[in-house]
C-alpha cells in the first residue's frame, strides 16, 4: 500500500472571516488551507510555507492586497506562488493592475463554489506543470542528478545561506581520471554507463540535507556541501568511486576507474561569491591530476596549506 500525496496548500487571505470560511467551504477537503485575516499574517506564512496556490482579497486595513502581491513577488522564496485575487471590486483598472503585479487571476464576490474550485485547480495544475519543467531543466539528461545550470543556482542560493547563518560550505570539483582514453577503448556506450554509476554513487553517497551532486560538465562532477570532515569526506569519495570496480585498461591512475578531486571548505561573505571558490578550487583539482590522479588534494578552513589523500593501490 503506497502512502496518498500530499495535499496541495492554498492559503486564503481574507479580512472578513466569513469570506474565509466561503471559501474554506468552496474547496473542502481537497486541499491543505491556511488562512490569514490581515495582510503581516498572510506574508509570514507565504515566508515559512510552501503553497501552491494563494487566493489574496484586494481591499484590507494596513495592507491591501496590490502591495501583499507586490511583497511577495519582490521576494525570491514566494514570487512563484500563483496569486488568485479575490475581491469586490470589478473596476477594468484594477484587474489591469492586479495583472500587471503578477496575479494570474480574478474572481469577483460573491463567487460561486464551483468557480473558485474551477480557477483553483487550474492554476495548481499549471503551476505543477511549470514545476515539472524547471525541475527537468536542472537535471542532467544523463545521469539524472543536477546539471551545471542546477548546480549554478544552488551554489548562489546556498553562498546567500552561508552569509546569512555565518555556516561554512565545501565544494569539491571532480574530474574522471583519463576518461578520454576509456571511451576510446571501452566505446561510447560503455563511457554513459561509466558516468551514469559515477554519479549515481555521488548522489547515493552525499544524499543527506544540504549535500548536491552535479555533473557540470562531459566527465566532470561537483558536489556542494555543508562544510566540515574535508579530510573523511574527501577519502568517503574515493572510496566510493573504488568500490564500483569499474576496470580501466587504459589508466596510469590504477586498474579500476578512478578520479581526481580538488576540495575547498570557505566561509562565504556579504562582498564575494562563489566565482571566487570555484576558481581555487579548480586549482586545487588541478594539483591532484598533475600530482598522480586517483586523489584529493584540499584546503581547509583551519589552514589553506593544501592536503592530499590518495588511497593507494590496496
Amino acid at each position: 500500500m503506497t502512502d496518498a500525496p500530499p495535499l496541495q496548500r492554498v492559503l486564503i487571505v481574507d479580512d472578513e472571516p466569513a469570506n474565509v470560511h466561503s471559501l474554506a467551504a468552496a474547496l473542502g477537503s481537497s486541499y491543505d488551507l491556511r488562512f490569514a485575516t490581515d495582510a503581516t499574517r498572510a506574508l509570514e506564512l507565504a515566508a515559512h510555507v510552501p503553497f501552491d496556490l494563494i487566493l489574496l482579497d484586494v481591499v484590507m486595513p494596513n495592507m491591501d492586497g496590490f502591495d501583499v502581491l507586490r511583497r511577495l513577488k519582490a521576494d525570491e522564496n514566494t514570487r512563484a506562488i500563483p496569486v488568485i485575487f479575490v475581491t469586490s471590486m470589478g473596476e477594468v483598472a484594477d484587474e489591469e493592475l492586479g495583472f500587471t503585479l503578477g496575479a494570474v487571476d480574478y474572481i469577483t464576490k460573491p463567487a460561486s463554489a464551483p468557480l473558485v474550485r474551477a480557477r483553483v485547480r487550474t492554476h495548481i495544475e499549471l503551476k505543477r506543470q511549470r514545476d515539472l519543467l524547471e525541475q527537468r531543466a536542472l537535471l542532467d539528461p544523463l545521469t539524472g542528478i543536477a546539471n551545471r545550470r542546477g548546480f549554478d543556482e544552488a551554489l548562489e542560493r546556498r553562498w546567500r545561506h552561508a552569509v546569512r547563518d555565518n555556516s561554512s560550505l565545501l565544494l569539491v570539483l571532480i574530474d574522471v581520471d583519463l576518461f578520454k582514453q576509456y571511451n576510446d577503448h571501452y566505446g561510447h556506450a560503455a563511457g554513459d554507463d561509466c558516468l551514469k554509476r559515477i554519479a549515481s554513487v555521488l548522489h547515493t553517497t552525499f544524499a543527506q540535507a544540504g549535500e548536491l551532486a552535479a555533473r557540470i560538465g562531459g566527465e566532470e562532477f561537483a558536489l556542494l556541501l555543508p562544510g566540515g570532515d574535508v579530510p573523511a569526506r574527501a577519502r568517503q569519495l574515493l572510496q566510493s568511486v573504488r568500490e564500483l570496480q569499474l576496470p580501466h585498461a587504459c589508466s596510469s591512475a590504477g586498474a579500476c576507474v578512478s578520479v581526481s578531486a580538488g576540495a575547498l571548505e570557505t566561509a562565504p561573505k556579504v562582498h564575494a561569491s562563489g566565482r571566487a571558490l570555484l576558481e581555487a578550487a579548480d586549482e586545487l583539482l588541478y594539483q591532484a591530476k598533475r600530482s598522480g590522479r586517483a586523489r584529493c588534494v584540499y584546503s581547509t578552513l583551519d589552514s589553506d596549506l593544501p592536503q592530499t589523500i590518495a588511497l593507494g593501490n590496496a
